[in-house]
């Protein structure tokens, strides 16, 4: 619409800043470091080493339950780091795609939760529950356990107590992480949480029989830490979250 001043038609000003476009992936600095990581590791292991090289890397970095089955004094410090090392590692691109992506959808809520010192406590505790959950079953194995899935369902054990709020409230990326925490008995009586972990744990049972749905890919893979992960995450998650539980005084946003 236009208007006359003084015999000029003249348009009318508009002062408002024009819209900022949100980044399609605005991660936190540590998701960013952590696939950064990973990547590095993929492309040095399948390019730089040689079969014999990639052995012995993986004997020094990735998980073996048979491990502890021999006096520590007997070996080298591996059993020290591997329970921590081996999720950085993974088995080929599917695999760490994979692993990436759901990291990505779970990780960032919770990194932005609960800022980058807590989420690397998180992760190197998640990570030794799910290898030493594994070994629990088997302790005389010598497969070797390697990938992020475990601490990523942690992630996503985590994830439930937040980012699927309650009917009439609503999850969006840009403040989902803000949503009060839900008390474990709140969680599990969320229609929506409590679809997730049964579709969820559906699948790794299916996992266990046979059925390659999704995980380590590119070889067998460990459903046990998968579950151990999970169940760490959901129920340990209020030890590492700052923030109060729902039906509490509402904690200070910094």
């Amino acid at each position: 619409m236009t208007h006359h001043d003084g015999g000029e038609l003249q348009e009318p000003r508009d002062d408002r800043p024009p819209p900022q476009k949100q980044p399609v992936f605005n991660l936190p600095f540590i998701i960013v470091a952590v696939l950064g990581f990973m990547i590095a590791i993929q492309i040095g292991s399948a390019y730089l080493m040689s079969d014999t090289t990639y052995e012995a890397f993986l004997f020094t970095f990735g998980f073996i339950p048979a491990r502890y089955t021999i006096p520590l004094a007997q070996q080298g410090l591996e059993w020290l780091w591997t329970p921590v090392t081996y999720s950085f590692l993974h088995g080929g691109v599917e695999h760490i795609l994979f692993n990436g992506l759901w990291l990505m959808a779970f990780g960032a809520p919770v990194a932005r939760r609960i800022g980058t010192t807590r989420f690397i406590l998180f992760w190197v505790i998640s990570s030794a529950i799910s290898a030493f959950g594994h070994a629990a079953l088997d302790w005389s194995s010598i497969t070797v356990l390697i990938g992020a899935s475990g601490v990523v369902s942690a992630l996503m054990g985590a994830a439930c107590r937040f980012a699927f709020p309650p009917r009439g409230q609503r999850y969006h990326p840009s403040f989902g992480h803000l949503l009060p925490r839900q008390g474990i008995v709140q969680a599990l009586t969320n229609k929506t949480v409590l679809i997730f972990t049964i579709a969820w744990l559906a699948g790794n049972a299916l996992i266990a029989v046979g059925f390659p749905l999704f995980g380590d890919v590119g070889g067998e893979v460990a459903w046990d830490a998968h579950i151990f992960g999970f169940f760490f995450g959901f129920l340990f998650f209020g030890l590492f979250d700052p923030k109060v539980a729902s039906g509490e005084k509402a904690a200070s946003i910094d």
